[in-house]
């Protein structure tokens, strides 16, 4: 039996997630014209698998994501769930695999944060408006 995954609760999210898993990756790899994933991790607190959707970027086999929560003060709870536990699954186009998530820093955070706000630029107004710093996520595939 396949355990249930919980979307998330944002309505257009949700939207997105749903064209996602039903066209295979087909539709929704592509949103507004940045590339976005299906990450899945363990919520800390409930034990449910918890699914939500950001955009990605790579680099060598590594994918790449951005912990904004839209600006917010708080992180998002996706990114609150995967450093209480790494192993995540993750979802690009039609290929679905483990991951294990590690939080950059120093040089390569700055490395990849310039990377990412290259790939979806309103990062960078994200950062300048909270005082937390926003977290880069690097995500590495398991062994199968």
């Amino acid at each position: 039996m396949t355990e249930e995954i919980v979307d998330s609760p944002v309505g257009w999210v949700a939207k997105h997630i749903n064209s996602y898993v039903d066209s295979d990756g087909g539709r929704g790899h592509e949103y507004y014209g940045v590339n976005a994933l299906l990450l899945t991790t363990r919520g800390r607190k409930s034990g449910k698998l918890r699914r939500t959707a950001l955009y990605y970027a790579t680099r060598g086999d590594d994918v790449v994501l951005i912990a904004s929560n839209g600006g917010s003060v708080g992180h998002p709870l996706w990114y609150r769930n995967l450093t209480a536990d790494p192993n995540v699954t993750l979802q690009i186009k039609d290929d679905v695999y483990a991951a294990v998530a590690r939080t950059a820093e120093g040089a390569e955070r700055a490395e990849l944060w310039d990377l990412m706000v290259g790939v979806f630029p309103k990062y960078a107004e994200y950062q300048a408006k909270v005082e937390r710093e926003i977290p880069v996520v690097v995500l590495t595939r398991t062994a199968d």
